[in-house]
């Protein structure tokens, strides 16, 4: 217990998922949480769930997308919380798995948007605020696709490849400044947008469980786990990296 102890996190796309149970643990160990997402009804629910438990948790809305919706949400909860240590930058979705050549400019914009300019635009808008804190830990949602290709899905690897490069070049920028920026590279794991993902692929669980060597998906908890530790100060020392999650799915 208590290793976010004081610490006040904003988590996107926190109604569902691993924004879930990112939520739930950072409050579990001692943070204060934004729980912030466009689903405004589980989100809130989200928020008086952990409020039940003993914890500290108010809702916002944010679209990642907008940058008024962003710099609305992250003033809201500074001027409730008094402060910004953590960012999680988590929200995202699957979008369309066509070939380049067939997919739509709105289909694509529309992934880019949520998927990188959302951490864009997060970061951007956050940063004064974790200067005024003395520091503070960002973390980057990208994806094993982040890291290699797959023929599925252009505009999502693109932007989770686009969040890894990001995560680096601002951790350079603002190390200077005590605010560690990393990145969290998840295998396939079991969450709504997984499974509509699988749904529309026609592939089932069992199948995607055969490509982890591990044996089986992952479980939100497990990413969870990363990020807190990222944001916490046993990563003091940790900026610039990728924490791979994946069930050994990379390790071939």
């Amino acid at each position: 217990m208590g290793r976010v102890a004081g610490k006040v996190a904003v988590v996107t796309g926190a109604a569902l998922g691993i924004g879930r149970a990112t939520a739930l643990l950072l409050s579990q160990e001692g943070a204060r949480v934004a729980v912030t997402d466009v689903l405004d009804e589980v989100g809130q629910q989200l928020a008086e769930e952990i409020s039940a438990k003993g914890g500290d948790a108010r809702y916002w809305h944010l679209d990642t997308g907008d940058e008024q919706s962003v710099a609305d949400a992250l003033a809201g909860v500074v001027d409730a919380y008094g402060r910004l240590d953590v960012l999680v930058n988590n929200a995202g979705i699957s979008g369309v798995s066509k070939p380049t050549d067939e997919i739509t400019l709105e289909e694509w914009n529309r992934v880019i948007a949520i998927n990188l300019t959302g951490v864009f635009l997060c970061t951007k808008h956050a940063i004064a605020y974790l200067r005024r804190s003395g520091g503070g830990s960002i973390v980057n949602l990208s994806s094993i696709y982040g890291l290699i290709g797959a023929p599925d899905a252009p505009p999502y690897h693109a932007a989770k490849g686009g969040v890894r490069l990001m995560s680096k070049t601002d951790a350079l920028l603002y190390a200077a400044d005590h605010i560690r920026v990393n990145s969290v590279h998840p295998g396939f794991i079991w969450t709504p947008m997984v499974e509509h993902f699988l749904t529309d692929q026609g592939a089932s669980r069992a199948s995607i469980d055969e490509l982890h060597p591990i044996g089986h998906m992952g479980e939100p908890d497990d990413i969870a786990y990363g990020i807190l530790y990222l944001a916490s100060d046993e990563s003091k020392f940790v900026t610039g990296s990728e924490l791979v999650i994946d069930g050994g799915y990379t390790a071939r």
